[in-house]
């Protein structure tokens, strides 16, 4: 782009906020707040951040994800997830800013077996038969309120199975519990897409240098289960000498390990629009990523 960009990023201490930081083109004017700069649930802060900032894009990377917490805790859940997004939404209207809420694979409940086309989230709701987890309640919730307030000033960009080199994540679990166990077991019949963090923040950068706007999906490409992205964990980091050894990987059923939220069995995302809409005719998949991921990874940043 030959003219700079002027984006307002919440959550900035995050997994992707984080990536977006690192990954920031030269024509992005970024004004980065963590949680703790701007809790999101505060309606005057921000107002107060977003007028003072007066920003083109906002990007929304803030978000309650403790998936199981949220079932004891939906007033937080909701309030950051919704409330939250909807506080954001108003004051990107207000100043004529353009919102990117980041949302979920979680907002549908996993009833079908072929790939979630974008959906509006008022469609998604009539196109499941039962409620999801509070989670993805409270981040369906959000995208309706972002879409009611900006309508076409909107990006809703639906993400799954998030793990980057910073913060806590699946694959920096399973290397820990790899370093120190025999044995693990892990959810063999819950069915999504891995995504690297530091891809998707690239895929937003992409999408604000188009202006896009809508409802999108964005995941590596190719699905896999918990526990093949396990075994590939193991079998990528051992022949990059960060494991000291290979255990056994034992396939479970997710009724053999119960959790407070209830999962999708089947969460993958139509991203062929996305790609289409961003010109990408090859995209990378999952395995491909998460072993890049790896090579950017040190052994204090898995066990810090």
């Amino acid at each position: 782009m030959s003219q700079t960009l002027s984006v307002l990023l919440t959550g900035a201490s995050g997994q992707l906020g984080q990536e977006l930081k690192h990954s920031r083109p030269p024509w992005v004017r970024l004004y980065a707040l963590p949680h703790t700069a701007l809790d999101i649930r505060n309606p005057d802060a921000v107002h107060l951040h977003v007028q003072s900032c007066r920003p083109q894009w906002i990007i929304n990377a803030a978000a309650y994800t403790a998936v199981d917490r949220a079932e004891a805790e939906p007033e937080q859940a909701w309030a950051v997830n919704c409330d939250g997004a909807r506080h954001l939404a108003e004051a990107a209207r207000q100043i004529g800013a353009r919102l990117l809420q980041i949302s979920t694979d979680y907002i549908f409940t996993g009833a079908q077996t072929h790939p979630y086309p974008p959906l509006p989230p008022e469609a998604a709701e009539r196109h499941t038969s039962q409620q999801p987890n509070v989670y993805g309640a409270s981040k369906r919730a959000g995208e309706r309120a972002v879409r009611e307030t900006l309508g076409e000033h909107a990006l809703i960009l639906r993400t799954a199975w998030v793990y980057s080199r910073y913060g806590h994540n699946f694959v920096k679990t399973m290397l820990r519990l790899m370093d120190e166990r025999e044995m693990i077991s892990v959810v063999s019949d819950q069915i999504g897409s891995p995504t690297w963090a530091k891809g998707l923040a690239e895929a937003i950068w992409q999408a604000l240098a188009r202006n896009l706007t809508g409802i999108h999906h964005w995941t590596d490409a190719g699905v896999a289960s918990w526990y093949d992205l396990a075994c590939a964990i193991q079998e990528e980091a051992y022949a990059l000498g960060q494991l000291k050894r290979t255990i056994a990987i034992r396939p479970i059923r997710t009724q053999d390990y119960p959790t407070p939220a209830k999962r999708p069995a089947w969460s993958v995302l139509d991203k062929t629009p996305t790609w289409r809409a961003l010109g990408i005719d090859t995209p990378k998949h999952w395995r491909l990523q998460l072993r890049a991921m790896l090579r950017e990874l040190t052994l204090p940043s898995v066990h810090g």
